[in-house]
């Protein structure tokens, strides 16, 4: 059974990313931002994502490198295809994921939020594994962060929309939703 301790997941695999820095005082975590990443686009194997959130990536192994060589991001959790977790930040820290972002009239939303990779694409359906490990953490969420509530999980394209499309059409959040609320009781 995985736990949160000292803002670390405790069956998580850690990769430490030096892309984070402090929320700001008096700033409580209320929302959840879900992303879909693969390195290169579509591409599921490898370490290129890790590489990418920690500045180690190869930026001349792909073409498509050269346009994210000067980023400097990173999520507090990554959830593989394989249904692997992997945290990067503390989720006490303030995770770079979601750039220019409002979220119910509140602006820079890496401030309160948590941000959740999904190994994929914004086109592609995610694996049955990714839910259910997708499930269990904003499960333990939900109890670590009372003041997260279901209508603040929400996508990148929520909240910046024109700009990203992420998790994408293939992310099902009725399935999904369906999934959490048999899960927890926060849900009805």
């Amino acid at each position: 059974m995985n736990n949160i301790s000292n803002g670390w997941f405790t069956k998580a695999k850690k990769i430490n990313s030096p892309n984070y820095n402090n929320r700001p005082d008096k700033v409580s975590v209320d929302a959840i931002i879900l992303h879909s990443i693969s390195l290169p686009p579509g591409s599921y194997e490898g370490n290129d994502i890790d590489h990418f959130f920690t500045n180690q990536l190869d930026c001349d192994k792909k073409p498509f490198y050269h346009d994210i060589r000067d980023l400097k991001v990173s999520s507090h959790l990554l959830i593989r295809r394989s249904g692997e977790l992997v945290q990067y930040v503390s989720l006490f820290e303030r995770a770079w994921h979601a750039g220019q972002s409002l979220l119910a009239q509140r602006e820079n939303c890496n401030d309160f939020s948590i941000g959740i990779e999904l190994e994929g694409t914004d086109k592609s359906n995610f694996e049955c594994v990714q839910y259910n490990t997708l499930t269990e953490v904003v499960a333990l969420l939900l109890d670590y962060f009372p003041e997260i509530t279901v209508e603040r999980i929400v996508g990148h394209s929520d909240i910046a929309p024109g700009r990203k499309t992420d998790p994408g059409i293939g992310f099902d959040w009725h399935l999904w939703k369906n999934q959490l609320a048999k899960q927890t009781s926060r849900i009805k």
